[in-house]
């Protein structure tokens, strides 16, 4: 059986499938069917304008995020695609606050979905610090699809990891 980091969560017999999946060959074939298409949202700029709208449509009233970018030094191999940060400092007798969301610049050659479902757990992570009920039920409002882009997500870097990813 094929180590699957990602799915390491998941039961058995959905590890069995994935593996069997990953073995025939079939995984790939599996995600890009789902996913044809990678986003156009390739620099900074984009990806800040593409979360405020994001954050606009759902967290009118959140905290501003400052900062939204894509980071070199996120990699897969620390599992960990995006940060979410809060930076206080004081300055006199005010405390000024920043939120910045940093994305892994793995991340700009993937289906707009994945990058999607990236940005609004960032997003939730403004009003829900900790991975909670109240966090999970945030990111559903936000992207209804959230729990199957997130397993989706994880079989992509499962390809990743055995390289074989699909979008080269």
């Amino acid at each position: 059986m094929t180590a699957l980091t990602y799915l390491s969560g998941y039961p058995a017999h959905i590890q069995q499938q994935v593996s069997q999946l990953l073995e025939q060959g079939k995984l790939a074939q599996h995600i890009t069917i789902r996913y044809p298409y990678l986003h156009d949202i390739r620099n900074d700029k984009a990806l800040y304008r593409y979360t405020q709208d994001i954050k606009n449509t759902f967290l009118k009233k959140a905290q501003p995020v400052t900062k939204v970018i894509y980071d070199d030094k996120l990699t897969l191999s620390h599992q960990a695609l995006g940060l979410h940060s809060y930076v206080a400092r004081q300055q006199g007798n005010k405390i000024k606050a920043k939120n910045e969301i940093r994305i892994s610049a793995k991340l700009k050659k993937v289906p707009e979905a994945f990058l999607r479902m990236l940005v609004v757990h960032e997003l939730a992570h403004l009003k829900e610090k900790d991975h909670n009920k109240a966090f999970y039920k945030l990111c559903t409002f936000m992207e209804p699809d959230y729990h199957q882009l997130e397993f989706d997500l994880r079989l992509y870097l499962t390809l990743i990891d055995n390289h074989q990813n699909p979008y080269q």
